[in-house]
């Protein structure tokens, strides 16, 4: 029962010393910037012209993701049950390939999104 709870702590210690190295570096450069007499503008993020939000981004990749996701369940079902490929190889390699390529088709999506907005 000691391991389980060892790969959490670990896993929340580099979550925290990752963000904590990003805000100090952040903050670092920032002071730096601001001692040398740049302008505050350049800390605020403009809104590009013709970017598509956050959310319809993440909402488009997620539903493809799921989409490949079922699709290769699906056609490993199919290999499995007709063509006799072994369960093992079936299941994992089409749920990777289709993975894939339905966030490649995300990305080319998002891509296609934001020229059109």
């Amino acid at each position: 029962m000691g391991g389980e709870v060892l790969v959490f702590i670990v896993i929340f210690l580099v979550i925290f010393g990752i963000a904590y190295l990003y805000f100090s570096t952040r903050n670092k450069e920032r002071l730096a910037l601001i001692e040398k007499g740049a302008e505050a503008s350049i800390f605020v993020k403009g809104k590009r012209e013709g970017a598509a939000p956050f959310w319809k981004i993440l909402i488009l990749n997620f539903a493809l993701l799921l989409m490949g996701i079922g699709l290769a369940i699906f056609i490993a079902s199919l290999m499995v049950n007709i063509m006799a490929v072994d369960e093992e190889v079936a299941y994992p390699g089409t749920i990777f390939l289709m993975a894939g390529l339905g966030l490649y088709l995300g990305f080319t999506l998002t891509k296609k999104l934001e020229k059109e907005e």
